[in-house]
């Protein structure tokens, strides 16, 4: 496991700064109306947060770190499946969705594995998956 940094703990303080926000405005406002609030629902409130900043840190931290794939860099490099066949032009299926597909090869019938070599606006480039 990665060493949590400052800038780390910094991004969980900042999550979860609106629910403690939230927390000191029902308390300011129960106080202000005069409502007691019992010291074991304090201390309750107190572990509750604890247990959400062990739970952000455990679960939050390690998403910060891992690659950010977005966008047609994401798409190159996945495997798909024809559905259509490739004449150049047919539809594969990747990730559970169906693309428009141009082959860079030679045609390539249904059911045969093709990995996405590039994008050309909403149609992909792909090339027959190599072993």
């Amino acid at each position: 496991m990665k060493k949590r940094s400052i800038k780390d703990w910094f991004i969980i303080l900042v999550v979860l700064l609106d629910e403690v926000v939230v927390v000191a405005l029902v308390f300011l406002v129960l106080w202000l109306l005069g409502i007691e609030i019992p010291l074991p629902v304090t201390i309750t409130v107190a572990l509750l947060l604890g247990a959400l900043v062990f739970i952000m840190q455990r679960a939050v931290i390690p998403t910060l770190h891992k690659k950010r794939i977005t966008g047609s860099e994401g798409m190159i490099g996945l495997t798909g499946i024809v559905i259509e066949p490739l004449t150049p032009m047919g539809a594969i299926r990747v990730s559970g969705e169906n693309w428009k597909a141009r082959t860079v090869d030679e045609n390539i019938a249904v059911d045969e594995e093709v990995e996405i070599l590039g994008l050309e606006g909403l149609t992909l480039k792909v090339g027959r998956k190599s072993d």
